[in-house]
């Protein structure tokens, strides 16, 4: 009875550690994705006509590949925002033009991501069409970069115009050569807008929107954009005249990090 009660005991001892062990090596459920307030819409929902180019989904834009967050190509706004986006776009069709927007609602992730990228000061593969003059050891000084965006409070966007119907847009292909985002029109990366004066996301001073250097049609083209969007609530931030916020905002101190995906909205939107 003793070398079986001994040799029993053995035999719990070892199934107890290779229970723990298999306990201590199960891979961790997955954590739930935050998801959005019931009061944030997908941009389609609201006006189908709005054309979506958004940057970070691809790899063209100054961090050169898909940012953390954006998991599918498509405009999160709150509502309200989005509406008066959908009451600009009427607007303008009517004079021939049509908005396009570059990035909408974006995660703290994302924000995140641009930090990371920010630091990395060996990481300047897309420097010489986005910040060609500014050393990217001043991008934080300069404004360019910060820890905390706008965007992710929901009612920011960062949009264009474009004259109607609307010509396609080429895909951009990592590697191919880059041109400054301030170079002439016909130069730079071939977008479908009107001539801004520069590119979007452009780290330049002539990105400021009233900058005086900017004038004749490409001036033309920023006042219209900015006259129609501040007419309807929105507020341009002065340094980038691709960029716009809708006032009041349904979030002024919150930075949500849900990502940029359906599973995101509740099923009404």
């Amino acid at each position: 009875m003793t070398r079986l009660t001994t040799a029993l005991r053995g035999l719990v001892t070892t199934l107890a550690a290779l229970l723990a062990a298999t306990a201590t090596t199960a891979p961790a459920q997955a954590k739930p994705e935050p998801k959005a307030p019931d009061d944030f819409v997908a941009l389609r929902t609201v006006d189908r006509t709005i054309i979506e180019e958004m940057r970070y989904f691809t790899p063209h834009n100054f961090v050169g590949e898909r940012v953390d967050g954006y998991q599918q190509p498509f405009c999160i706004l709150t509502r309200p925002a989005a509406e008066a986006l959908h009451q600009a776009q009427r607007q303008l069709r009517r004079q021939g033009y049509g908005l396009k927007v570059y990035d909408c609602y974006r995660p703290q992730r994302a924000v995140d991501h641009f930090v990371r990228w920010a630091e990395d000061l060996d990481d300047q593969a897309m420097k010489d069409e986005f910040y060609p003059d500014v050393d990217k050891t001043r991008l934080f000084t300069d404004g360019y970069i910060a820890e905390k965006s706008g965007h992710s409070r929901g009612s920011t966007v960062d949009l264009t115009l474009v004259r109607l119907p609307a010509k396609p847009t080429r895909p951009y292909v990592p590697g191919e050569p880059l041109v400054p985002c301030y170079a002439p029109q016909d130069e730079r990366f071939p977008d479908n807008s009107v001539d801004m004066g520069t590119g979007y996301d452009c780290f330049d001073t002539l990105s400021h929107t009233l900058d005086p250097r900017v004038q004749g049609q490409q001036r033309a083209n920023r006042l219209l954009l900015k006259a129609t969007l501040e007419d309807l609530g929105f507020v341009n931030l002065a340094e980038e005249w691709w960029h716009f916020t809708y006032r009041p905002e349904r979030y002024p101190d919150t930075y949500f990090d849900f990502p940029v995906s359906a599973k995101s909205l509740t099923p009404s939107t």
